[in-house]
């Protein structure tokens, strides 16, 4: 899987300079990252951190409506992820506040694309290891290689929304995945109006992985939130 897994890691960029958010939007397409989000203001990342759940951040200094420091305190308290500060400060004692708060990078603008893109490369390559191909769970391993559910010696095929629904559900087991986030994973950009056709996929899975459906030990229902995925360790 190589890059290819690291790529579709799912990228926030935080800053109120439209041309800059253009600009590194396209190096990062253009490399391959295939969900890259940006936005202009603190308050527009909370809300996008708390339905997307990012899984890397590119955070600027001066924001219209605060500062991110203060925008990654708050992303801390409900999403623990690597973050890179992109910003015009480049003085000493705000890098020192930045690693303080847990950053993992400083770039200072402006940079070179090439720059930008290695340092994001190499956090994310020190921070998510390759992903596992099999997933145990209490009766049954997904073995994501082959895209098919084995259990009790029965080979069971994923269709591509099952995958995908597992595979997000993997990547974030023991956590709760938002109905949006799943919805997204499974059809894209403009996921509105599939919560009914994710419950039907959700029943069919369980199918597949549990060995009681109607009282699932491994996809569990989280009330008016969306669903966790419980893997042996």
């Amino acid at each position: 899987m190589g890059y290819d897994f690291l790529k579709q890691k799912k990228i926030l960029l935080v800053d109120d300079e439209e041309g800059l958010r253009k600009m590194v939007c396209s190096i990062l397409e253009k490399e391959g990252y295939g969900q890259v989000k940006a936005v202009g203001t603190a308050g527009e990342a909370l809300g996008l951190s708390a339905s997307w759940q990012p899984e890397f951040a590119i955070l600027d200094v001066m924001l219209p409506d605060g500062d991110g420091f203060s925008l990654l305190e708050e992303m801390r308290s409900f999403l623990d992820i690597p973050v890179l500060f992109l910003t015009a400060k480049g003085e000493e004692d705000d890098r020192i506040r930045g690693f303080g708060l847990g950053a993992d990078d400083y770039v200072v603008k402006p940079f070179l694309p090439r720059e930008l893109l290695f340092r994001i490369q190499a956090i994310l390559r020190r921070t998510y290891k390759e992903e596992n191909p099999l997933l145990e769970l209490a009766f049954c391993k997904v073995d994501f290689e082959r895209a098919e559910v084995v259990r009790c010696g029965e080979e069971i095929s994923l269709t591509a929304k099952e995958y995908a629904i597992l595979q997000a559900l993997g990547r974030n087991a023991g956590r709760i995945v938002t109905i949006d986030s799943l919805c997204e994973a499974a059809w894209g950009d403009n996921p509105y109006g599939y919560e009914n056709t994710l419950m039907a996929h959700i029943r069919r899975i369980r199918e597949k992985i549990e060995e009681n459906p109607s009282k699932p030990a491994s996809l569990i229902t989280v009330k008016g939130l969306g669903y966790k995925l419980i893997a042996k360790r």
